[in-house]
């Protein structure tokens, strides 16, 4: 089992597209039983798989009133389930402060191992608690960036928060999103960094909050889809060699 943290500092940079769809990827590229725990107060991961709402439970789970197990719901794709975010998420920071066990999320992780072979969580964005808790319990963290000066110096910051409060941390992958090859700007910063995965900027992946499916699934020869399924693969090979 692999625990895979989707997370960024800034808002609005393709977190929560890369969370869903690397999940139909591993349900459905890789037949991997896979859950997605939605840990975001906006609960838009929730929303895009078409699941309800935990309705207030949410922030429970950390408490140990209602166990993750119970809440955990499965989704019209195959192989996929997802815990669900709701409102309550929006007090989770100041809770896990307040209880003072940084591995309270790790330990909830492993009750759900069982029957899951990869967890993707997609975090909250900021440098939170609840942020903090994710990656220390995360084999891997993904870091979506925009090719855009401000969004790389997001990424710097992760990169400097996790080695100065974390020590030793997960692997981080950064992963260029919105790419338009169009933009000066864009292109500038891919030649910058070659190596890094790059997701496109098209339709399909705006289509997603219409159609509420992952790209994968209504439209698996697009571009974006492609991105996805490369970028998959690639994260495979790097948790097979951790």
């Amino acid at each position: 089992m692999a625990t895979i943290a989707v997370y960024s500092l800034k808002g609005g940079v393709g977190k929560t597209t890369l969370a869903v769809n690397l999940a139909w990827c591993s349900a459905i590229l890789s037949s991997r039983r896979t859950l997605l725990w939605d840990l975001d107060p906006q609960a838009a991961s929730t929303y895009l798989l078409e699941s309800e709402h935990a309705r207030g439970e949410a922030q429970a789970v950390f408490a140990k009133d209602v166990s993750a197990e119970k809440l955990v719901k499965p989704t019209a794709i195959e192989r996929l389930s997802i815990l669900p975010a709701d409102i309550s998420l929006r007090g989770l920071d100041r809770f896990l402060f307040g209880l003072g066990k940084k591995k309270r999320m790790a330990k909830l992780i492993e009750g759900l191992t069982r029957e899951h072979d990869r967890i993707i969580l997609d975090c909250p964005p900021g440098l939170t608690e609840t942020a903090d808790q994710a990656m220390r319990a995360a084999s891997l963290i993904l870091v979506p960036v925009i090719p855009s000066p401000l969004s790389r110096r997001a990424f710097d910051e992760v990169v400097a928060h996790l080695a100065s409060e974390h020590g030793r941390h997960a692997p981080i992958l950064p992963v260029f999103t919105m790419v338009d090859r169009r933009r000066a700007l864009h292109l500038a910063a891919l030649a910058e960094q070659p190596d890094w995965p790059a997701v496109p900027m098209a339709s399909a992946v705006e289509a997603m909050a219409a159609r509420r499916e992952p790209v994968g699934a209504f439209a698996p020869r697009s571009p974006p889809a492609e991105a996805f399924a490369l970028l998959w693969r690639g994260i495979e090979k790097r948790l097979a060699n951790l």
